[in-house]
C-alpha cells in the first residue's frame, strides 16, 4: 500500500519476536551470514532458494527434489550431509546456474518463516543495501519494518543492528558512516570470531564478503509465502 505523500514510517525491531511483529514492507536482516550468502548464490546464477525452518524440513524437501542442493548451518557449523554451509566466502566462486537450493539457518530463515504479518519480505544485508533502499523508495509503502535477526534469532548482533540503522538512515535521506560501522563490527566479538583460528566454522573471507557494501545491485524477495516460500531476484 502506498503512503500517498505522508511520511514514511520506519520500524526498527529485532529477533524472532520482531519478525512476528513485522508489518508492511519487511526487511529481514542477517548480515553474518545467511543473506550475504544468498546474494552471492543468486548472483552466481541460482534459479531460487527455498528457506525452511528446520533441518528435517530441508531434508524432506531434498527427498522430494533430489536435484536440489542443501545449504545451511546450526551454531555456525554446516549441517551434516548438506552440500554447503553458510559461508559466502566458500560459495562466492561456485557456479549455481539454473540450480535450486534449500536453506535453513539459525536466524535468517527463522525470520522469514515468522514474519507472517508482513505485506512483503525482502532479504537484508550490506551487500544489497543500496538496492534495498532504492526498491523501498520505488514501492513507497506506508510502513517499513527493519528486522535485525541477531544470533540464532534470540540475541542481538551488532552487524544486523547496524545494517538496520544504515538502511533507516538512507531511507531518511541521511548518509550513515559505514566505515565507522565496519570498524565497530570488526572490533566486536561478532566480527572478531572470523579472525579466530580456533573457530574453523568461520572464515576471514566471510567478514570481508559481508562488509562489501553495495556489491550487488539487486534485491532478493520472498514469494510463495502461503505455500512453499522461495527467494527470487529482483533486478
Amino acid at each position: 500500500m502506498s503512503r500517498k505523500g505522508t511520511a514514511l514510517k520506519v520500524r526498527r525491531i529485532s529477533l524472532v519476536e520482531g519478525a512476528r511483529e513485522a508489518r508492511g514492507l519487511t526487511v529481514i536482516i542477517d548480515v553474518f551470514r545467511a543473506f550475504t550468502t544468498d546474494a552471492f548464490v543468486m548472483a552466481n546464477g541460482a534459479e531460487t532458494i527455498h528457506p525452511v525452518l528446520t533441518v528435517e524440513e530441508a531434508r524432506e524437501l531434498r527427498r522430494l527434489h533430489p536435484d536440489w542442493l542443501l545449504m545451511g548451518e546450526r551454531e555456525g557449523i554446516k549441517v551434516e550431509g548438506f552440500d554447503y554451509g553458510n559461508s559466502p566466502h566458500e560459495i562466492r566462486d561456485v557456479d549455481f546456474t539454473g540450480r535450486t537450493l534449500i536453506q535453513t539457518t539459525g536466524s535468517g530463515t527463522r525470520g522469514i518463516v515468522n514474519a507472517v504479518g508482513a505485506d512483503e519480505i525482502i532479504l537484508g544485508s550490506f551487500v544489497m543495501a543500496g538496492a534495498i533502499v532504492d526498491y523501498i523508495k520505488g514501492v513507497d509503502p506506508d510502513v517499513v519494518s527493519l528486522v535485525a535477526m541477531g544470533w540464532n534469532g534470540h540475541s542481538p548482533a551488532i552487524e544486523d543492528e547496524f545494517c538496520a540503522a544504515y538502511l533507516e538512515g538512507r531511507l531518511k535521506g541521511l548518509h550513515p558512516n559505514f566505515s565507522e560501522m565496519r570498524g565497530r563490527i570488526r572490533a566486536d566479538p561478532q566480527g572478531e570470531k572470523f579472525f579466530d583460528p580456533s573457530k574453523s566454522q568461520f572464515h576471514e573471507g566471510d567478514f570481508h564478503a559481508a562488509m562489501d557494501l553495495n556489491r550487488f545491485d539487486f534485491v532478493l524477495k520472498v514469494e510463495g509465502r502461503k505455500e512453499q516460500p522461495f527467494v527470487t531476484l529482483i533486478p
